[in-house]
């Protein structure tokens, strides 16, 4: 039995790698038909415009792959910080936001984007650390800098902060702001050490 190109196409395609639509073209001579036959089938996912995934499927259906994933194809490179305003809960200031929303550090894109149904805040701020350097102080410091930005801050959020900012050394605040934080953050910060 004869293997039609849209098979031979799929079985290049690796389960839950995410691929941009060039990456694909050595698979195929009619790449679009066969990438619009196997999205037809859903046996391919289109992720976004020119991003494709084959996903990997469990018992309980398709699984969609991961975020970091998804965004290091639609970026092209692993230059990134991916978070969400949720990582801000864990600080113990009186946050409780759910937002279905990532947002992420970069050095390529601004604005909002949708991959695999999901909405990505892409930012691009002067600096941003790598993952591993994340840290509690840093998170502060990042607060500060979407400050204006959360949904529904709790009224004493400000009193929350100004007992938070005791907690962390004020020299590594300072040395994270000076090197993350916007101008409004560093007024902020001052205002919040000034007082502790």
């Amino acid at each position: 039995m004869k293997v039609s190109q849209s098979q031979k196409l799929y079985e290049q395609m690796k389960e839950g790698r995410v691929y941009r639509r060039e990456e694909l073209t050595a698979f195929s001579k009619s790449l679009d038909r066969e990438l619009k036959e196997l999205v037809k089938d859903k046996r391919v996912t289109k992720a976004a415009a020119g991003l494709y995934y084959r996903p990997k499927m469990s018992r309980f259906g398709p699984l969609s792959p991961k975020s970091t994933d998804l965004v290091r194809a639609f970026l092209k490179t692993d230059d990134f910080l991916l978070t969400t305003l949720n990582v801000f809960n864990g600080l113990g200031v009186g946050l409780t936001q759910m937002v279905n929303e990532y947002v992420v550090y970069n050095r390529k894109r601004h604005g909002k984007f949708k991959l695999d149904g999901l909405t990505y805040y892409f930012k691009r701020p002067p600096n941003f650390p790598k993952k591993n350097e994340v840290s509690d102080e840093y998170l502060f410091v990042d607060l500060l800098n979407n400050y204006d930005e959360l949904p529904d801050p709790p009224d004493d959020l400000w009193d929350s902060l100004q007992a938070k900012v005791r907690e962390f050394p004020h020299k590594k605040l300072e040395r994270l702001s000076d090197r993350y934080g916007k101008a409004s953050t560093k007024k902020l910060l001052k205002e919040l050490t000034a007082n502790a």
